[in-house]
């Protein structure tokens, strides 16, 4: 049977744009993007459901960078053309990275800012002026008072994983924030559901949206095995020593419900002599980055994480997801084993339950 995908292409996407997601071994379009880019090309509002795995980000990053690149103009210091929200630090550098990948063969400038880290040098970036700002809620707001950063030139809005905003209590930011930007401009809001508060923030934030949803690729969750395992909770370390004496878990993100739990976690790994980092709010974001970038490099194997990150995570080749503790609603477990079979792998789910 003739498949029916479309390459990048044909979406009317420019050269140096196909050329950067081609040279990344992407050749057929995710749905989200063949569904998302040729509205957005046209500049019309868009409301997204999806969830991260999906292949979001190029598809709100590919039209932002055509209209950009197609429509130069300086912006003057301290301003942007477009604006990306989103909620975490982890998800921002992802999105920002995303924008360098597919952005190497055009003359655009982006910053990513986030809180947590010195401001010096994210107000360097910002006072020449860049094409796309990439930015956690609050950070933006502590650069905006300060007068280190000018909201009045942006053409594009994103808001991304909006229910995650919501959750994480930043909507009297985002009310701000929409309050500075023009009125006239395109804005995008993609959130992985659509709970009524998304719904009265979407009539506020968008005009007259095309909507798109698509669920997340069930075949990912086919390709995952899952599997529980009861246990007394005195057992847990124990259950947790002998999965890891199997060679097979290569690079495992184990999670737990509470910080302490996830140091706790790792001080009995490292008695074991088994290669183990966490990653959690407490943590400063260059600590959180060192270890993430540990466990991408196989230095470290095993990330024991909370929630926080269970979203937009994604480092390739985790071959385990183990939950140390059971999240408290399914969609968290949703989302905690989606860190697994990404890209076409297959991966392994275990969850430790107990009384």
């Amino acid at each position: 049977m003739e498949s029916t995908t479309v390459g990048f292409d044909a979406l009317n996407l420019i050269d140096p744009i196909c050329r950067a997601v081609n040279e990344e071994g992407y050749t057929s379009p995710t749905p989200i993007q063949q569904k998302s880019i040729p509205h957005l090309l046209q500049g019309l509002d868009l409301l997204g459901c999806a969830q991260t795995g999906t292949g979001k980000t190029a598809a709100f990053a590919l039209p932002i960078m055509q209209h950009l690149s197609e429509n130069h103009q300086h912006t003057g210091s301290g301003a942007a053309r477009a604006l990306v929200l989103a909620p975490t630090r982890e998800l921002a550098c992802q999105i920002s990275d995303s924008f360098e990948t597919y952005g190497r063969h055009l003359n655009l400038k982006h910053c990513v800012v986030y809180g947590g880290v010195s401001l010096k040098p994210q107000i360097r970036s910002l006072r020449k002026g860049v094409d796309v700002l990439i930015a956690t809620p609050g950070r933006l707001m502590d650069l905006y008072r300060q007068k280190y950063l000018r909201l009045d030139k942006i053409e594009v809005f994103v808001l991304d994983e909006a229910d995650r905003m919501l959750d994480m209590g930043f909507l009297p930011d985002i009310k701000k924030i929409y309050d500075m930007i023009p009125k006239k401009r395109q804005s995008m809001l993609f959130s992985a559901t659509l709970p009524p508060e998304i719904m009265r923030l979407t009539k506020l934030f968008l005009n007259d949206p095309v909507q798109v949803s698509v669920n997340p690729p069930a075949s990912t969750v086919d390709r995952i095995d899952q599997r529980v395992l009861f246990v007394e909770r005195e057992n847990k370390n124990a259950l947790l020593e002998s999965v890891l004496q199997d060679d097979s878990v290569e690079r495992a993100l184990v999670f737990a419900r509470t910080k302490h739990g996830a140091n706790r976690i790792v001080k009995n790994l490292s008695r074991l002599r088994i290669k183990a980092d966490t990653i959690h709010g407490n943590k400063s974001q260059t600590a959180r980055m060192d270890a993430l970038r540990k466990f991408r490099a196989g230095k470290v194997r095993v990330l024991v994480a909370t929630d926080i990150v269970a979203r937009g995570l994604d480092v390739d080749g985790i071959t385990h997801v183990i939950n140390y503790e059971l999240p408290n609603e399914a969609e968290s477990y949703v989302h905690r084993v989606g860190r697994t079979a990404r890209a076409g792998a297959t991966g392994v789910a275990l969850s430790f339950c107990d009384a």
